[in-house]
């Protein structure tokens, strides 16, 4: 077996077996195939595409090319959670501790960010001494005891994927349906749970700028999670504009907290509810998904949700009295009221263009090494739909830097337009997909 033999039989459109899929995992991995090789790979798949069986067997070449993690010994169904990512997505914070309320084990693994906004770990890191370095044993007793746990991804989690997706990125075969399905679902796959629901972000703020790309996306992972044998469904989901009203770390755990206790922006709580009853219902923990919501409504509003997420902050080392009076938690220096220069409704808001404000008052990374600063961001004061008036704050910038308040504040009139007639308004839930 060859690289070269490989690489023409499929641009010629052949299907590429199982064995030869995992003998080219395998060797790039090893760095036996040189770089120019799997690069010419890459792009034959993006011309010629590839067949639902051997989506499925890089997926799986990829997930076992490192560590496959061994959750046996955690009691139950392991129901995970993965989204492909959107500006101010809180979502993991409130979606964790309610459904583990409920009895469901939720082990978590999960990334620091890089972009507009730090990750789960960067964002749950606001809580002064929240470890997520947890030895297996802790991690494993801690979701048999609080049914919760969330540790950072190991770096041996699907390396495979890692070197792939570094050649892609800079050889213009990113965007192939196939090779991005395989490189979030390898991960999933390697993090050991028995059932799988999926976040598909789609809109202005999202990866998948359009709905049929996001159907398309979600329909590949759910097949290559169905040919694994995984229970799995994805819901696709509105990114035209953020999710909840506060971006930035800090300020999303005060607005995730608060959903926790019943208080939250509506699509939040909507989009929490829809992804956690999928979650309940495929842990056996609930007869139907309706009856899975109606549960999941009730330990947000009856207290079992924020206690749940007490027990979980202090188990991982959190202060949680930051928790508590979340006023404890990182502040930043200067608020800056934004007001709108006319009356009418908000048509728009550029989605991507308040994430990159985010990043450019230190609330993300641009590289690995950047140093996220906690407390800085943005809560907005209206969305689509809503009604302004002239003089009237359309949001507030929270920064530590003078200068860059100033130029976030003129970033935010851009991004928002507003027009005289007052828009439809999308659904937050698009599909959901089985």
């Amino acid at each position: 077996m060859n690289m070269y033999d490989l690489i023409v039989k499929k641009r010629r459109g052949g299907e590429l077996t199982e064995e030869e899929i995992s003998w080219m995992v395998e060797g790039f991995t090893k760095e036996d195939i040189p770089d120019y090789q799997m690069s010419a790979m890459m792009m034959a798949i993006c011309f010629v595409g590839m067949t639902k069986e051997e989506t499925k067997h890089l997926t799986l070449s990829m997930a076992k090319s490192g560590d496959m993690l061994d959750l046996s010994g955690i009691h139950g169904i392991k129901v995970d959670k993965h989204s492909t990512g959107g500006v101010g997505d809180k979502t993991s914070l409130v979606l964790g501790p309610l459904v583990a309320s409920l009895g469901v084990p939720v082990a978590k693994m999960s990334g620091r960010g890089l972009g507009h906004t730090g990750g789960t770990i960067d964002k749950l890191e606001s809580f002064q001494g929240f470890r997520t370095d947890l030895p297996t044993e802790q991690f494993i007793r801690n979701v048999n005891t609080i049914h919760i746990a969330l540790a950072g991804q190991t770096a041996n989690l699907a390396p495979a994927d890692k070197k792939l997706y570094a050649l892609r990125d800079v050889t213009g075969t990113v965007e192939q349906m196939s090779l991005i399905a395989s490189s979030i679902m390898s991960k999933k796959l390697a993090a050991g749970s028995d059932a799988i629901v999926l976040d598909v972000k789609t809109g202005d703020g999202a990866f998948m700028k359009t709905q049929e790309n996001a159907e398309d996306l979600a329909k590949e992972m759910v097949d290559i999670g169905k040919l694994a044998g995984k229970d799995i469904c994805a819901v696709v989901s509105d990114m035209d504009q953020p999710l909840g009203y506060a971006v930035g770390n800090a300020l999303e755990v005060k607005e995730a907290i608060a959903t926790l206790k019943g208080e939250g922006p509506r699509d939040l709580e909507e989009l929490v509810l829809t992804l956690g009853s999928q979650m309940v219902y495929r842990a056996k923990k609930s007869d139907s998904v309706e009856s899975a919501r109606r549960k999941l409504e009730g330990a947000l509003h009856n207290g079992m949700a924020f206690s749940k997420f007490l027990e979980w902050v202090e188990a991982q080392g959190g202060d949680i009295r930051q928790a508590k009076d979340v006023s404890l938690l990182p502040c930043a220096a200067y608020q800056t009221e934004v007001f709108s220069f006319e009356d009418g409704y908000v048509e728009n808001i550029d989605t991507e263009d308040i994430g990159r404000i985010a990043l450019l008052l230190g609330g993300g990374r641009e590289t690995k090494e950047s140093q996220i600063d906690l407390s800085v961001g943005l809560v907005l004061r209206k969305k689509k739909g809503d009604p302004v008036q002239k003089g009237e704050s359309i949001a507030v910038i929270h920064a530590n830097d003078k200068e860059k308040s100033e130029k976030a504040v003129q970033r935010l009139l851009q991004a928002y337009h507003i027009s005289a007639n007052c828009p439809e308004k999308e659904p937050l839930i698009k599909m959901i997909i089985e």
